[in-house]
């Protein structure tokens, strides 16, 4: 079977039963003027791990890995945004609002896009989520099943919210999944170290983390 060099130990994944998921990489997270600006945070920090994100798509490509896209976003009417999540914090910018991309994290506005360099495929599954979790109101489990997949590669942002979020759902769904360290990325450098070191504590309680290195190193042997 197949093996990544990971934290805690190494991790073991079946060919033909693994899936690369990058996690919210649009312009409304990711570039200046989105709803992540929106809150004060520099958004220069997510768009460090673009290159390393760009070759571990490349490769999962090339080795037929399947790969599911995840957008934030909700509907026009914002019927699926409740007020306790619109309502957090002091952004500049709310969930709906006009900004310099269209209502922020809204379905089908500019800024709801994926960011140019991790475009998906035509073939691809793109997954637009309302919640933080990609299994909540979506169809993401059903998409997984139809795959036949059984092992995740997470990727993309933030990384103590919607990427752990995610991956504590697939966990809790018996998927086996492995953090990409260096394809992830917060606002926070604290809370990404803090979510690595909580994913992989306990003899990996939640899954694996692994650099990018290590894990295109497995998949050139598929």
């Amino acid at each position: 079977m197949p093996s990544i060099d990971a934290q805690p130990f190494e991790y073991e994944y079946p060919a033909g039963r693994l899936a690369l998921v990058i996690i919210d990489m649009q312009r409304d997270f990711v570039e200046p003027g989105g709803f992540g600006a929106s809150l004060g945070n520099d958004v220069v920090r997510l768009q460090a791990i673009v290159p390393s994100l760009q070759r571990l798509l490349v490769m999962c490509r090339a080795a037929g890995v399947p790969v599911i896209h995840t957008r934030e976003c909700h509907r026009p009417d914002l019927s699926d945004c409740p007020p306790a999540k619109r309502d957090r914090g002091k952004p500049s910018l709310r969930i709906g609002d006009d900004g310099p991309m269209g209502r922020v994290l809204v379905a089908g506005e500019p800024g709801s896009e994926i960011i140019g360099d991790l475009a998906p495929l035509p073939d691809e599954i793109v997954i637009d989520k309302p919640g933080k979790g990609a299994f909540y109101a979506t169809d993401f489990a059903e998409a997984l099943a139809g795959l036949g997949v059984t092992h995740l590669l997470m990727t993309g942002v933030t990384t103590e919210v919607c990427v752990q979020t995610t991956m504590r759902e697939a966990n809790d769904r018996g998927f086996e999944c492995l953090l990409v360290e260096d394809c992830t990325e917060s606002y926070f450098p604290e809370f990404k170290t803090a979510t690595l070191e909580m994913v992989r504590a306990q003899g990996g309680i939640v899954g694996w983390t692994a650099s990018s290195a290590s894990v295109i190193e497995s998949l050139e042997t598929l």
